[in-house]
């Protein structure tokens, strides 16, 4: 049985998404205060969170958005201007609500009594401004009345989730003159009532100066799970005719429009009496009774609608699913291997399990697949900030949005992205004055990108600051023992000098960042997520980070590989091709560890060395040829089996430090083969090769 949601869990889910879509939308703002589309939608976001909050027990939360709110409500209204101070403002409360939202018990009171303290005096300074041009509006607009009809039936669960009708209905009387009825035609007998059920429903006449968006706002948080209609009734002077009273009951669905029709029956139609009497055409009549079958349908389809196709379902539930589904892949591959040599019947029957288990594997990895942009709006509020705090002009821009990724992956790179980010900001984009004097605009431009490459994707960090400066890399290096003086080093080999823990060609250390500062960090963050970080700078240009990564974590296609009676995956991803070394070619290598394929020298390392395999190799070996960031190695090995689908699991904690190894998986007949980790088995090889030759 699953277990019952917690209303508190569901409140805070709600709340950081709106919190989420509301930094959005002050970001939005800032860059145009004048549009009224963004002030409504941020005012809505604080509406619902306080009520929502209020409605859920979040006391503290729904008061201090209340005030923010109200701040929000004077933008309205045009006795506020969305300036950047108010922007910023609201910002920093976001940070507040967030602490109350999440660690009630940590939130910092004074802190919270300061912003507030600060919109008010925002307010104040603002106000003698605009009242003028408050006063500037019609007066007859600004007291024009209007008449609601409400008819509200809230969800059964509503008071199971936390819920209180009431507090939504004492909003509708802060709105003006209310008349509240109870419909209680659906109340059960007392034995049948459920203590936490909601059997109530009410009608409301509302009359305010408001629009009819203030209704909404009172309904956001709960329309979607209710019944519930809102109607503006047109108010008549001393002079208009009273509406009749059975329109009134079929407008209210109090009665059907047949009775009213039945017991007017003996009646002529109103269209025909028009007709008779030469008051009308008799196409003009029809014409209208189109509209009227066109305008009844459209309203029954409006009805019937549901209020979206999409469902909520808890992070840890699509991990279970993925888990079995990995089983199940296991299965279907030990199902393949024994129907190899059954019967037909059995061959068949597995690979329609087969084809089942593919598609439910490919639903279940989109499933968990979100689009890159909700990790990239994220940033913005980072650049932002961080522009304010060095003084530095700088756009961001981003592309490739769409791009989908594991929803785990996602969610590991935010910090390592922030690092990133930070150290572009504070060291690779200079001042407005240092920029003028490149001849470069004042303001500077950071670009997030990411796109899909094969079974990979590739996010790039780039920025059109100064570069990385060679020279101090070198320096440092060579200082720190890492190069000899002299010794000839790729842009790529040296720029990875900045991914080694401690390394820092700044000359001062800032609060915020220090190129290659803590970039080690980054670097085991997307070694754990088995990508690559690939840089590129080019002076007085810019620098541009790559980050490539995989798709999932969870499945992968690998390349099988065997030695003696071991078998290794290689993850298909990183493999470009497969050739052949013969005894006679290994020979021709004399030691040196190089192939000749197509005029090209590509180095392969011996993995039965690397990993110690005792017998004798095989008269022919096979090399697998992977990429490492713009190079290629070879791998050697006894046979290439096969691609094969690759459920990966997790090594033991006593085995999570060995290098060149990602994880394992599960083979047909139930053997664990080690999947490798490229980019560390070279780099592992390499070492011990360094090492041998120092003995």
């Amino acid at each position: 049985m699953a277990a019952a949601v917690n209303p508190a869990d569901v409140f805070r889910q709600e709340a950081a998404e709106l919190l989420a879509t509301l930094e959005t939308t002050l970001l939005d703002l800032e860059a145009a205060p004048n549009d009224k589309d963004l002030v409504d939608q941020a005012f809505r976001s604080l509406h619902t969170l306080k009520g929502s909050g209020a409605m859920f027990g979040w006391e503290a939360l729904a008061d201090f958005t209340h005030h923010v709110e109200s701040a929000f409500q004077k933008v309205r209204d045009g006795v506020l201007t969305a300036s950047h101070d108010l922007i910023s403002l609201t910002l920093a409360s976001l940070d507040h609500i967030r602490v109350l939202l999440e660690r009630p018990e940590q939130a910092d009171r004074v802190r919270g009594d300061a912003l507030l303290a600060a919109f008010a005096d925002l307010a104040g300074t603002h106000a003698p401004g605009v009242k003028a041009a408050a006063h500037a509006r019609p007066v007859a607009a600004a007291c024009q009345t209007k008449v609601f009809r409400i008819r509200w039936r809230p969800a059964r669960d509503m008071m199971a989730f936390g819920g209180n009708p009431l507090l939504l209905l004492n909003e509708l009387r802060e709105l003006g003159p209310c008349t509240v009825t109870p419909i209680v035609d659906r109340v059960p007998p007392l034995a049948e009532i459920d203590p936490a059920g909601c059997y109530l429903g009410w009608d409301v006449m509302v009359t305010t100066d408001k629009p009819r968006s203030a209704i909404d706002d009172v309904f956001i948080f709960v329309a979607s799970d209710s019944e519930l209609t809102i109607d503006e009734l047109a108010v008549e002077d001393d002079a208009g005719a009273a509406p009749r009273l059975g329109e009134i009951l079929v407008k209210r669905g109090d009665v059907a429009a047949r009775d009213i029709e039945e017991e007017l029956g003996h009646q002529p139609r109103l269209g025909a009496m028009l007709v008779q009497a030469g008051k009308v055409s008799g196409d003009r009549v029809a014409s209208a009774l189109g509209e009227q079958k066109h305008l009844r349908e459209a309203a029954k389809v409006r009805e019937t609608s549901t209020a979206g196709n999409t469902i909520r379902v808890p992070a840890e539930r699509l991990d279970n699913l993925m888990d079995q589904v990995g089983e199940l892949v296991i299965a279907q591959a030990r199902l393949m291997q024994i129907a190899g040599g059954g019967s037909p019947l059995l061959k068949s029957i597995a690979e329609d399990i087969e084809r089942l288990a593919g598609e439910l594997r490919d639903t279940t990895m989109s499933v968990r697949m979100l689009p890159i942009g909700t990790l990239f709006s994220r940033f913005r509020r980072v650049v932002h900030d961080l522009s304010r705090e060095l003084g530095k002009s700088v756009e961001l821009t981003m592309a490739g949005e769409e791009t989908e990724l594991d929803k785990t992956v996602i969610e590991s790179l935010n910090d390592p992205m922030v690092h990133l980010i930070r150290n572009a900001m504070d060291h690779g984009l200079g001042t407005s004055e240092q920029r003028r004097g490149q001849g470069k605009p004042e303001t500077g431009r950071l670009h997030l990108s990411a796109v899909h490459s094969g079974a990979s994707v590739l996010i790039t960090i780039s920025d059109d600051g100064k570069g990385l400066d060679r020279v101090a890399i070198r320096a440092k290096a060579e200082e720190r023992g890492m190069l000899q003086p002299g010794q000839e080093i790729t842009d790529a080999e040296l720029f990875g000098c900045i991914f080694l823990p401690g390394f820092s060609t700044a000359a001062t250390v800032t609060s915020i960042s220090g190129r290659g500062v803590g970039m080690d960090v980054v670097k085991r963050a997307i070694d754990g997520l088995r990508g690559t970080i690939e840089v590129s700078s080019e002076p007085g240009k810019g620098t541009a980070i790559t980050l490539k990564l995989p798709l999932t974590l969870a499945i992968i296609d690998g390349l099988l590989v065997k030695m003696a009676d071991e078998r290794y995956i290689v993850p298909l991803s990183a493999v470009e091709e497969c050739v052949e070394l013969t005894s006679k070619e290994d020979h021709r290598s004399d030691g040196r560890s190089f192939l000749n394929i197509r005029g090209e020298i590509v180095a392969f390392v011996r993995l039965r060395h690397l990993f110690e395999v005792a017998g004798a190799a095989p008269k022919i070996q096979k090399v697998v040829i992977v990429g490492i960031g713009q190079s290629r190695i070879g791998l050697v090995v006894d046979q290439v089996l096969g691609q094969h689908q690759t459920v990966i699991k997790s090594l033991s904690r006593l085995h999570d430090d060995q290098e060149g190894f990602s994880g394992a998986t599960i083979l047909g007949d139930g053997s664990v083969a080690l999947i490798l980790d490229v980019p560390h088995l070279v780099k592992f090889a390499r070492e011990r090769e360094t090492a041998t030759r120092a003995a």
